[in-house]
């Protein structure tokens, strides 16, 4: 049975019909067919669907490239040699993973992986006349559009393709790279394509820095790799292109520390307030407050000594401490900030742009979580409005918006008023943002908490149970926000009387919360009322 979620998408429907068709017409003959999807593990989803329809009927078998000896045509020989099944040419159905992993740079080498690669392709024709099976090799963007290319005999023998769309990559595309392609070589980087989404692995790029460093260069160029690469995490982390989460939060942290300490040392100190201000950006989103702030300051004052106490970076640089004061519960701090650097984009950059929408929407959230409603209402109005005439109708922000303007509305109790609003939200994320981002848990988490405040507690629950998996997932067991789900769970239950379910889920949350954001956060406050509430309750009861 075909997972209606796995291929929500209609063209991603379509490729994996048209595949299994595909498959099943030649699977007791040689039927090359080459599928292209940049996500691994949605890769891997769509292998494990077509064996699970296949089988019995058709044989199912999974291989890998070498990394030092990428031949397709080695890799199934090897497979077929320890397999009696496959030995007697039965129907089946062979899938080719680890062209993904294959460098694409040279790095001093002769030949890239690549390289060698499609040179196996380019002459397997006659060797895989012995194999009278259905294979498939998964290959990425990137890979496809120097194979056609490259191998274009074994081009010329597939009996199709089939591309499954997905936000996350592997790869880097050549807007992201302009700003280093002076580091390289052009017999490293050939073909340069400005409309490449796809350009380079992005694992080659840690390689190509890798390999500068060992051969001990500390330049200005290696700064900019740094920080380049450091940035391109930071970014896929926000537009839903990672391909794990926390391991590309770990690697930007890392690559825009080296940055920031190579700047430091070469002096570089405009591109170092740049590195500060990003490097605090990502030890913020894992809720590392006392990282955070101190990286802040610097940048806000090395922009003022640097650009002047006027101008557009400068206001930046305080609506990002503003916004960290808010999340560890400083309101009068937050607001003072928030109105400066509001006051000064005005000045700046007029009344119509997008960081004015962003300032209006940041101080009417902090006058919303004050309950400051009649304050804050025409500001998300505002915010909203100015962010579709300057960004159209579907982008992130917009999505924030709506999504800021329902809360309001759930804290008057206008219900009916905020749920098309979280819906739209919700919606906006996952087509923006893919269905697996900490936005959408985000959206998740508040359309249910809409639902028990209506009481709707059947529909409540699975909503705030995929926003506390989601968010383990992507943010980890001990993420603040993972504590905020448990502690919404916990508060479900407790309202329909399953105290015993809700109070090990509350001192979790209390657990996790004052480990990550201390004793005296509002949250950890907020979860420790709740947990003590709960127990008055149960020995009331006893």
């Amino acid at each position: 049975m075909v997972n209606e979620d796995l291929l929500a998408d209609a063209e991603n429907r379509d490729a994996y019909d048209d595949l299994m068709v595909s498959i099943e017409a030649k699977a007791h003959r040689l039927n090359l067919l080459i599928a292209v999807c940049d996500d691994a593990s949605f890769r891997d989803e769509i292998i494990a669907q077509y064996e699970a329809e296949l089988q019995p009927e058709i044989r199912c078998y999974r291989v890998k490239l070498a990394r030092g000896e990428p031949s397709l045509t080695i890799a199934i020989s090897q497979l077929v040699r320890n397999e009696e099944y496959l030995r007697q040419h039965h129907p089946a159905v062979i899938s080719v993973t680890g062209a993904e992993h294959l460098h694409f740079l040279k790095l001093g080498e002769e030949r890239s992986e690549q390289e060698i690669f499609f040179g196996y392709l380019q002459w397997t024709r006659e060797a895989l006349r012995e194999f009278p099976f259905a294979i498939v090799l998964w290959v990425t963007n990137q890979i496809l559009g120097d194979l056609m290319k490259k191998a274009p005999d074994f081009w010329s023998w597939r009996n199709g393709v089939f591309r499954f769309t997905s936000r996350r990559k592997n790869t880097v595309s050549a807007r992201e790279l302009k700003p280093i392609r002076f580091a390289f070589s052009d017999n490293e980087l050939s073909g340069f394509d400005d409309d490449n989404n796809y350009l380079l692995p992005i694992e080659d790029l840690q390689n190509f820095i890798r390999d500068l460093e060992q051969r001990g260069v500390k330049d200005t160029t290696l700064a900019t790799l740094y920080f380049s690469l450091g940035d391109i995490y930071r970014k896929r982390l926000e537009r839903g292109e990672f391909q794990d989460y926390q391991k590309e939060q770990e690697l930007g942290i890392e690559y825009l520390s080296k940055a920031v300490q190579l700047q430091k040392d070469l002096g570089l100190d405009k591109d170092l307030t740049i590195s500060l201000n990003n490097l605090a950006d990502l030890y913020h989103s894992q809720r590392k407050y006392s990282e955070a702030e101190p990286l802040y300051g610097k940048a806000l004052e090395m922009t003022q000594r640097l650009l002047g106490q006027e101008h557009p970076s400068v206001a930046t640089s305080l609506n990002n401490l503003a916004y960290l004061y808010y999340c560890q519960g400083k309101y009068s701090e937050a607001e003072s900030l928030y109105r400066q650097a509001l006051e000064m984009r005005q000045r700046l950059l007029g009344q119509e742009h997008p960081d004015i929408a962003n300032s209006l929407n940041n101080l009417a959230y902090l006058y919303y979580s004050q309950g400051r409603n009649s304050e804050a209402e025409p500001l998300f109005h505002q915010a909203l409005a100015m962010r579709q005439r300057l960004l159209g109708q579907e982008h992130p922000d917009i999505a924030t918006s709506l999504n800021n303007l329902a809360g309001l509305y759930e804290s008057q109790g206008n219900y009916s008023a905020a749920e098309p609003l979280l819906h739209q939200a919700l919606a906006m994320r996952q087509r923006l943002l893919g269905h697996e981002h900490p936005s959408v848990a985000t959206s998740l988490n508040n359309l249910a908490y809409l639902y028990y405040c209506r009481e709707k507690y059947s529909k409540a629950e699975p909503l705030y149970r995929q926003a506390l998996e989601m968010r383990q997932r992507l943010l980890g067991y001990e993420h603040p926000d993972s504590a905020n789900s448990l502690n919404n769970l916990a508060s479900l239950y407790e309202s329909q009387g399953k105290y015993n379910q809700a109070e090990p889920l509350y001192c979790l949350a209390l657990e996790i919360l004052e480990k990550k954001l201390g004793e005296n956060h509002p949250n950890t406050i907020s979860v420790r009322k709740n947990l003590a509430h709960l127990r008055d309750r149960l020995s009331s009861e006893q």
